[in-house]
């Protein structure tokens, strides 16, 4: 998991100045507390602002400003040849997005939603995600893959999907997954700043669920790779990333009330995955418990488990334990069976305490 994919995101974003080709005002807040979506379109519109290499396109991205107004006003300030409405064709959408990279351009793509990814898998994991290594490093492939993704918005099996677990396995791809606006920031200032492409996935139940002030220009960017701890404890390490770092959150709150003590875990990016983190809370805790919505079977939680094995078995006081969605298609009228809460990751929690 760790060191697989060559480590290009320690520079920074290339500061050349451009100007908007409208005066049209910024559709997002310039202070006070925002939410993901603002965090979002507020720093795609500062990072094109700054380097005019970088590129948007995607389906309804200009008009429209994209399905959950992520690209709002971007197509006003830097005109339509800078922000692309695209076909319903996302094997086209990654292929152009790859010619672009590979001809000096940085592009963001946005998948409407992550379910749709899938026409255009094969340009992501046989040719993006390849690039650099077929080459031998003469060309890199700086796109970023953007994707609304997981559930809480009653939208279905074909608009509900976590397949962040097929880009892990893929050798080459960076993956993020951003719970909080201020993290969603930072890390798409990295990918940004990378030369490798990244599949950045945006919790949708986060989109506009959470607020925060956004850090200044100086703290804004994030290092991949650098796992957050949420919350601190003492009994039992809760591991999450993306929309359930909240749900965990509630469960150490209700394990509070209990006399539990847990600690809450935010990967952040997947890959490059912060191992060191996991085993020293671990370590600190004796026990796991591991969290996400993908369905159970081969999924991130399971790597995780195995990590944890690897490197902190003798720690141990009780098996890991996961608490994921469920091996079926994501469903639509019992979305709330199916995705993980409070109460069942405090049942986990419960049982891993008391083995």
């Amino acid at each position: 998991m760790t060191g697989r994919v060559p480590p290009t995101d320690a520079g920074r974003p290339v500061t050349t100045t451009t100007t908007s080709t409208s005066d049209a005002a910024p559709k997002f807040p310039t202070s006070g507390p925002v939410t993901m979506v603002q965090a979002l379109v507020r720093t795609l519109h500062e990072s094109m602002a700054s380097d005019p290499r970088i590129v948007v396109l995607g389906e309804d991205v200009a008009k429209n400003g994209g399905v959950f107004r992520v690209t709002e006003g971007l197509s006003d300030a830097f005109g339509t040849a800078r922000v692309i409405d695209t076909p319903l064709n996302e094997s086209g959408i990654i292929g152009v997005a790859i010619g672009m990279a590979m001809n000096g351009l940085r592009p963001v793509a946005e998948i409407q939603f992550a379910d749709f990814v899938y026409p255009g898998f094969d340009q992501i994991v046989s040719e993006l995600s390849k690039m650099r290594y077929r080459s031998g490093g003469e060309f890199t492939c700086p796109v970023i893959v953007r994707m609304p993704y997981g559930g809480g918005i009653r939208g279905g099996g074909y608009h509900s999907q976590s397949p962040e677990a097929y880009f892990v396995h893929t050798a080459g791809l960076h993956v993020y997954v951003p719970s909080t606006p201020s993290d969603a920031r930072g890390l798409l200032k990295a990918a940004l700043a990378g030369d490798d492409p990244v599949m950045f996935l945006e919790p949708k139940k986060n989109y506009r669920t959470i607020k925060e002030t956004l850090p200044d220009e100086d703290g804004a960017y994030l290092p991949p790779g650098v796992a957050r701890t949420v919350v601190e404890g003492t009994q039992v390490t809760v591991v999450a990333w993306g929309a359930m770092v909240q749900t965990a959150v509630e469960a150490a709150e209700a394990a509070r009330a209990k006399g539990l003590s847990v600690e809450v875990l935010d990967l952040r990016t997947l890959v490059p995955m912060d191992v060191d983190a996991i085993l020293d809370s671990v370590r600190k805790t004796g026990r796991a418990v591991i969290v996400h919505e993908a369905p159970r079977t081969c999924g991130v939680g399971a790597e995780i488990a195995a990590l944890i094995a690897d490197g902190a078995i003798e720690s141990l006081e009780a098996p890991v334990l996961r608490v994921t969605g469920f091996d079926t298609p994501f469903p639509y009228a019992l979305e709330h069976v199916y995705m993980p809460n409070a109460d069942r990751i405090l049942a986990a929690v419960e049982k891993a305490i008391h083995f």
